[in-house]
Order: C-alpha cells, then sequence, then structure tokens
C-alpha cells in the first residue's frame, strides 16, 4: 500500500485542520511533488531522447559501457520514467531507476569537479576578446583569478552541481520509497510495486 500520511486529530495543536491536512494538503503536496520531479526528469530526458546517442561516449569514459547500450537507456528512463512518476503508473520502478541513475550523477560531480579546465586558457581569452560579454565589474572578478572563485566558492558552480544532483537523487527515492500516493494510477490498480 502506498505512503498514509494520516495525522490524527488528538497530534494536531489545532484539530480542526485534521481533514484538510488528510483529505487535500497531503495527497495535492504529494501530487506537486511527483509532478514536479518527474516533469524535470522528463523534460531533461526529452532532449536526450532526440539524440539517443549522445552520451554513449561520456559513459563508456565513465567505464560504464556499452555506449551504444548506456546512452539510449539514460534517455528512456528520464523520459518514460518521469512521465510514469508523473502519472502515477509504476511509479515505484519508474522512480527507483531514475533515483540510481542520478546517483551515478551525483558520483560523477563529486569525483569529477570541474576544476581548471571549465574555464581554460582560450575560453579565458576569447572574454578578454569579447569584453561586452560581460560587464566590468563581473569581468574582473571572474577573469582575474583565472574563474577559481567562479567556480569553487561557497556559491560556485561545483558545489551548485554536486547539492543539484543530491536533491534529484533524493526527490526520485523517496517517490520509489514511498510510491505514487492516493492521486495516482498506481493507487486506482489493484496491486502497485
Amino acid at each position: 500500500m502506498s505512503q498514509d500520511f494520516t495525522t490524527t486529530r488528538d497530534r494536531l495543536y489545532f484539530p480542526f485542520l485534521s481533514g484538510f491536512y488528510n483529505s487535500f494538503a497531503q495527497p495535492v503536496g504529494w501530487l506537486a511533488f511527483r509532478i514536479i520531479i518527474g516533469g524535470m526528469l522528463a523534460y531533461e530526458g526529452w532532449n536526450k531522447v532526440q539524440n539517443p546517442m549522445g552520451l554513449a561516449g561520456f559513459v563508456e569514459n565513465l567505464g560504464i559501457g556499452p555506449g551504444w547500450f548506456f546512452s539510449p537507456l539514460i534517455a528512456v528512463t528520464n523520459f518514460v520514467g518521469g512521465l510514469l512518476i508523473v502519472f502515477g503508473v509504476l511509479t515505484r520502478p519508474a522512480a527507483l531507476a531514475n533515483a540510481i541513475m542520478l546517483l551515478v550523477t551525483y558520483w560523477f560531480h563529486v569525483t569529477h569537479p570541474y576544476g581548471d579546465a571549465f574555464l581554460t586558457p582560450a575560453g579565458i581569452e576569447y572574454l578578454n576578446a569579447n569584453t561586452d560579454l560581460l560587464t566590468g565589474a563581473g569581468q574582473r572578478q571572474l577573469l582575474a583569478d583565472g574563474g577559481a572563485r567562479f567556480l569553487s566558492s561557497p556559491t560556485g558552480v561545483q558545489l551548485k552541481a554536486e547539492l543539484n544532483s543530491l536533491f534529484w537523487t533524493a526527490g526520485a527515492a523517496i517517490i520509489a520509497a514511498l510510491g505514487g500516493g492516493k492521486l495516482s494510477v498506481d493507487r486506482m490498480m489493484r496491486k502497485e510495486f
């Protein structure tokens, strides 16, 4: 059975809100969470479906091969799995497959930081030659240290990539653990995963 977040009246400071929480807020909130996580996965997957072999070289360079198999698998997992999560159909398996894939993405960001290659000397040279692309203040801050602050500061790209991957991994994992909820096709079926 899917999760049951029912809150009994005696546990609430305002017992009259029990019906609102149990009948509306929790099911609709869970549906919104599923739509956001699944929708973003489907959106990201759509780009990959349009070029199913686009990640073949990338996954092989990670040691995950063969790329001709895993690249389309990632595309389908994101796109179809995301749609299944949105509609609450086979929610747990779809979310679990995406959570595993996203865990690999998180691992990649942690073990392969952007480093100096993100803003290469050629890239810095290009930005210097095209100063109209940046404001004066932004250019001084970005180019003075070769982009190091941009990459590794507490608000830098590296930390944001890691936290973003961690958030999406956790979201998919939570859906895999709890299922589609009251407002899902899974709930209407006789059995669910």
